[in-house]
């Protein structure tokens, strides 16, 4: 059986603000370095198999801090990439709400859909999980890619907090 770690990258200067980042790439900051050593702490233990990251930096700087500390390299997966925002991009909720008020009646203005994110997602994980059908594999990723993974799956979550770490079982 696969057993599939999902975490969302640390944290962000973007996520302490409160910016949409979707596809702009934005760097860890000190307590997003500081989150992903833990985790690595956390999974020390962990037999991993494999370290799988999106491609954005905020992504893979985490992920290969937890893999070196298992002699692991990281394969990035684009498709674990984070939703396209599109023109909400670096703006708060609040700036969202003023300058797109169709926004606080369920439109997603002109990024990309959820339902894309969970395709792109689920096919990714899915590739992974074929790959390596005995093992531990850390998926690193974004929030709207985990909700949609966990959605999917039919998993229970609250909110998907940096580095937080939820196993799920294929």
């Amino acid at each position: 059986m696969t057993e599939i770690l999902l975490t969302r990258h640390g944290q962000t200067d973007w996520n302490l603000g409160g910016r949409v980042q979707g596809h702009t790439d934005i760097p860890l900051n000190a307590t997003g370095v500081a989150q992903a050593r833990a985790l690595a702490d956390e999974l020390a233990t962990e037999q991993l198999v494999a370290v799988y990251s999106s491609d954005l930096g905020r992504a893979r700087d985490t992920a290969a801090i937890v893999a070196e500390r298992h002699g692991l390299a990281v394969t990035v997966e684009p498709d674990l990439r984070e939703k396209n925002f599109g023109t909400w991009e670096g703006l708060t909720d609040t700036e969202i709400g003023n300058l797109f008020p169709d926004a606080v009646r369920g439109r997603w203005g002109d990024g990309e859909t959820t339902e894309a994110v969970a395709v792109r997602a689920v096919a990714a994980v899915d590739r992974i999980r074929e790959l390596y059908p005995i093992g531990a594999v850390l998926v690193v990723s974004h929030g709207g890619p985990l909700r949609a993974l966990l959605a999917h799956l039919a998993v229970e979550h609250g909110p998907i907090d940096n580095c937080a770490l939820i196993r799920v079982h294929c």
